[in-house]
Parts: C-alpha cells; sequence; structure tokens
C-alpha cells in the first residue's frame, strides 16, 4: 500500500500532512517555493535581529502537544514554552491601557473594576466557552467536512443550541457584558478568525477560551521554533524536503494527477496534496478541465484580511509596551467595514505590535528592541511603497503618543511587508494574509472541499479549506487530510 506522495508546500499544514503521511508508510516528498521551510511563519535574521515573519500568538497548547505526541514527542524536545503575564496589553486611549493577567482571579478582578459583576459574568461566559472548545476540539476540528453524516451524532445534534452556531458573538457577549472596553476584549479574538463579531458565530467565544482560560504562550527563540521542530520530525519521518522549489504544472491524465512539475525537475506522484495557496492551485497549476471552482465561485468568497507589517530594530529599549500589544483607540467598526464592507485603505486604522524581545532576548541584540507592527487590511489593495510610508508614520506617530516615547528616531533596521509579498512568497490570492474568513457560511462543508472534485487522488491542505485560518487550524488541517488520503487508499 506505500504510494509516493508529493506535498506542495512546507507551511504547518504541509509539513503535518507529509509527517503523517510518511508515518503510515508512504514515501513522501514536500516541494517548497521558497528557500526555507515554515510558509508564513518562516523567520529571517538582519542586523543581529531574528524576525517571526508571520504568526507571532501562541494558542491552543494542547493543538501543538497532540500533534507532536503523534510522533513520540512534546514541544519541550523542540522549543522552551513560556507563559506570558500579563498576555497582553490593550491600549485604549492616552493613559488609558489595560493588561490583560493569566491567572482567572486577577482577570475577574480587573473586569469586575470596569463593570461590577462583570467577574461572576466572565466566568461564565468562559464556562460556556470551554464546553464549545471542548466539543468543538473534539467533533467539529478534525472533520474532513466532505458529508452531511459526518455531523449526524446525536451529541452534536442535541448541542447545536447550546454551541450557539447560528447566533453571533456580537449579540452573545452582550448578554454577558455592557462595558465597551470589555467588549472589546471578548470581541477581538475573531479578528483572528477573519471577520466581524456580528457575521461570526457565537461558536467561536470557543477562542475566548483559549485566549483566557488556556493561555497566550511564546516558544523562546521564536514562533519558527515550532518550524523547526515541525521540520525535524518530518526528518525522522523519512520526508524528503526539496527547498527553492516552485511548482508549474500538476500533470493530470483520466483524471488522475501523475506528477508534479517543478522549477527543479518533475516528482512522479500516485497522490498529490496541495498545501500552497487553493486558488493559486487550481487556477494557475491545473488545466482548466481539472477546476472544481471557477473564477466565479473565487469572486464570491469572503476572504480574512491582508496586512501591512513593519519588521523594525529599535536601538533602545522601549517603555510602556508589553510582548502583545493592541491598539483600539480608533473605532472598529469604521475600521472593519473598511476591510469587509467597502474594501479600502482604512482611514484611521488599529493596530498591533508585537514586541518579543520583552520576553526573549536572544531576539535582539544587547540594549535594544524587536518590534513587529501589524495592520489588518482588506485584500486585494493597491500596494505601492508611498502608501506603506504614509501607514507607517502614522501608527508609530500613534504609538508613540501613546507610550509617551520616542521610536522612529531610534529605528536602525526597516522592512516592510503587504499584499504584493503575500502574493510574491506565497502566491496568496488577492495577497491575503490569513485565507477564508470564518463566516456561517463558509464553514465546514462550505469550504472549498480538502479534495478535488476532478482529480480523484489531488487533496488540499490549509487556511482556505477546513478547518480554517490561523495556525493550529492549520496543523489540524494536515492531520486531516493525512487521515482522509489513509482511507481512501485502504477502500
Amino acid at each position: 500500500m506505500n504510494k509516493n506522495i508529493v506535498v506542495i508546500g512546507a507551511g504547518f499544514a504541509g509539513l503535518a500532512a507529509a509527517s503523517c503521511l510518511a508515518k503510515a508508510g508512504h514515501s513522501v516528498t514536500i516541494v517548497e517555493k521558497n528557500i526555507t521551510p515554515g510558509g508564513r511563519a518562516r523567520a529571517f535574521q538582519a542586523g543581529g535581529f531574528m524576525y517571526d515573519m508571520g504568526p507571532s500568538w501562541y494558542w491552543m497548547p494542547d493543538v501543538f502537544e497532540q500533534y507532536f505526541g503523534l510522533f513520540g514527542h512534546s514541544p519541550a524536545d523542540f522549543y522552551e514554552l513560556r507563559r506570558l503575564d500579563p498576555s497582553y496589553r490593550v491600549f485604549f486611549g492616552k493613559g488609558e491601557a489595560l493588561d490583560l493577567p493569566a491567572a482567572m482571579q486577577d482577570l475577574c478582578a480587573l473586569f469586575n473594576s470596569l463593570e461590577p459583576g462583570s467577574g461572576r459574568a466572565l466566568q461564565e461566559f468562559l464556562h460556556q466557552a470551554a464546553y464549545k472548545y471542548k466539543v468543538g476540539m473534539q467533533d467539529l476540528v478534525y472533520k474532513p467536512g466532505r458529508s452531511l453524516k459526518e455531523f449526524m451524532n446525536l451529541r452534536l445534534l442535541l448541542d447545536i443550541l447550546r454551541l450557539d452556531v447560528f447566533k453571533s458573538l456580537h449579540g452573545h457577549a452582550r448578554k454577558f457584558f455592557s462595558h465597551p472596553q470589555l467588549l472589546q476584549i471578548v470581541e477581538f479574538p475573531v479578528l483572528f478568525l477573519g471577520a466581524t463579531p456580528q457575521n461570526t458565530p457565537a461558536l467561536y467565544s470557543l477562542m475566548n477560551y483559549a485566549d483566557m482560560g488556556l493561555g497566550t504562550w511564546y516558544p523562546m527563540g521564536g514562533m519558527h521554533k515550532i518550524v523547526e521542530g515541525m521540520v525535524k520530525v518530518a526528518e525522522e519521518q523519512g520526508v524528503q524536503l526539496e527547498l527553492d522549489c516552485p511548482v508549474h504544472e500538476i500533470v493530470v491524465e483520466k483524471g488522475r494527477a501523475t506528477k508534479v512539475v517543478t522549477a527543479r525537475g518533475d516528482f512522479k506522484a500516485d497522490v498529490v496534496v496541495a498545501g500552497a495557496d487553493y486558488h493559486h492551485v487550481e487556477q494557475e497549476l491545473l488545466d482548466p478541465q481539472w477546476r472544481t471552482y471557477g473564477a466565479s465561485y473565487w469572486k464570491k468568497r469572503t476572504m480574512a484580511p491582508s496586512s501591512l507589517l513593519f519588521y523594525l530594530g529599535v536601538n533602545k529599549r522601549l517603555r510602556n509596551l508589553q510582548h502583545h500589544n493592541l491598539f483600539f483607540d480608533r473605532d472598529f467598526g469604521q475600521h472593519a467595514q473598511e476591510i469587509y464592507q467597502q474594501p479600502q485603505w482604512p482611514s484611521d486604522p488599529l493596530f498591533y505590535a508585537c514586541v518579543p524581545s520583552v520576553t526573549d532576548p536572544a531576539v535582539a541584540p544587547a540594549g535594544s528592541e524587536n518590534l513587529f507592527l501589524l495592520v489588518p487590511v482588506a485584500p486585494g489593495l493597491e500596494d505601492t511603497e508611498e502608501i506603506r510610508e504614509q501607514y507607517y508614520h502614522r501608527i508609530m506617530n500613534r504609538l508613540e503618543d501613546l507610550t509617551g516615547q520616542s521610536v522612529a528616531d531610534a529605528v536602525v533596521y526597516k522592512r516592510s511587508y503587504a499584499h504584493k509579498d503575500f502574493v510574491g512568497d506565497y502566491n496568496a490570492f488577492r495577497g491575503n494574509a490569513y485565507g477564508l474568513a470564518n463566516t456561517l457560511r463558509q464553514t465546514a462543508l462550505l469550504k472549498p472541499s480538502l479534495k478535488s472534485k476532478k482529480v480523484k487522488n489531488l487533496y488540499y491542505t490549509g487556511q482556505l479549506t477546513v478547518p480554517g485560518p490561523g495556525v493550529p487550524p492549520s496543523l489540524i488541517s494536515g492531520q486531516v487530510v493525512a487521515g482522509e488520503i489513509s482511507k481512501d487508499i485502504a477502500n
């Protein structure tokens, strides 16, 4: 039953799929476009600074434990995990900043200080969220989404109302809290899912449990340490990793993929797993008759945001900033509208700042600071250096004002990254950063299928298929597709 399997892309999903398939006894080769593995979680060094290029939040530690456990490992074999306390800081205006403590009793006290009685409300909110997390992780996210029968589980049917699938997170949160700052804190995690709270099912309050219940963590050395661990696992399983190897075509004969054509030669395949951008694979690597979805289908998809990123090296230590910092000193409603309803460069954006050197001195030279800035923006926008510079100065001015210090004059390294880079590096559809938005109409069976409907042995994994965007979901996606391939081969 040994098959020759080619996986396109060495991101979280591709590495996970490849390792699981190799563990099942198959010969697996990963072909990766870039010169380093990790996909959006790649890293680079410059001027003595080490930068994670994409993901910076480590949530759902149980998902990583489960994954590495499949291979007789734990995350501790590859990196030291440290819980952040406070988890993050939220700026609501000048002189208005809140630190979210890791300890539940301290968190409840913080909520009570803003809205009397909200500490108890938070406990009930998180009690419900914990149940959703348990059911979601056990019964939902590991489903391949290929048939409605997967969800015909008596427990799930009985729980459908309890899981709040058909209610919005926006309405659900307001049953517990009324203080505007608490609502922003509760609603912010769904930004990782790529939709507004009004359009996100209240099921996803499970993200609040991931945040406040399971905690915010950091792998010392950077998020790319996860990738390094995954690469070691893949190599232990016998996976062949081919870097700097862009794919030009998937050759299909009589409804079956037979080989993957790359810049460095052809790779014969009994099975192909596409961990690259789904839209790119279908529209660019397959002949038209083998595409499951047409251009009109993709045009109608609700995409998660793209991002404007700045990687900065600062030659002094910064004050009044934590590892993670959310700048909510502007109207989120307007910013969200300019991402989703009327796509345009935001008139007055919220933004995020990560300073990993607060926790990890290894990512910056002594006495310096590693600063990563992110502005969520609509996908598909015109991306020019002039626009990037304009936003750099705007958010830098706000950062300086809200933290009470000069920063720009101490920047000794600067690199920007936005739509054109996401397209160039990852062939990302419309330059998106996070994949498809997790709206009700793009959940489970309503996502692009993990198996091609036209090519019998072509499968997909990653943030444009099940279970969705984010690091833990991508890790799960690779495992799910590997399981489906093994079942299909056995049958």
